[in-house]
């Protein structure tokens, strides 16, 4: 696998979880109580301790794209 193909994969792994991420985030904005509702069958949370929870899921995956998937993606087009 040359470096052209590793750039191209962090690249869209990098957008396709943006998209991912866009989309939790807008499902939330739009339906949190439906979402809130529907989850509230399986666990025992509060709505702020539930809202918690997915802000910091939300915050973590924003991480994690950040870290596995923009910043190879930038270094191998630095390099290459």
């Amino acid at each position: 696998m040359d470096i052209s193909t590793l750039r191209w994969f962090f690249f869209w792994c990098a957008i396709l979880n943006a998209l991912i991420l866009g989309g939790c985030t807008l499902a939330i904005a739009l339906a949190g109580d439906r979402i809130y509702h529907f989850h509230r069958k399986w666990f025992a949370l509060d709505r702020e301790a539930f809202y918690t929870v997915v802000y910091f899921f939300l915050g973590l995956y924003k991480i994690l794209i950040l870290v596995f998937g923009f910043v190879p993606w930038l270094a191998l087009l630095i390099a290459g």
